[in-house]
């Protein structure tokens, strides 16, 4: 009885419900927005991780 007790705690681990499946469609994106993509390709945002990482170069 112990045993068979035994296989059955350690089997609860291994279940998986069905409703806790994501389901994701290929090509679409259901994150949150980011809100540094309207900043991505301006000049000002360039310039700023140019400087930031420019230092980064030499290794």
């Amino acid at each position: 009885m112990a045993a068979l007790g035994l296989l059955v705690f350690t089997l609860t681990g291994c279940y998986e419900s069905a409703s806790d499946v994501t389901l994701y469609e290929p090509g679409v994106y259901k994150g949150s927005d980011d809100p540094l993509l309207n900043q991505a390709g301006s000049a000002e945002r360039e310039d700023a991780l140019r400087e930031r990482f420019g230092g980064q170069r030499d290794r």
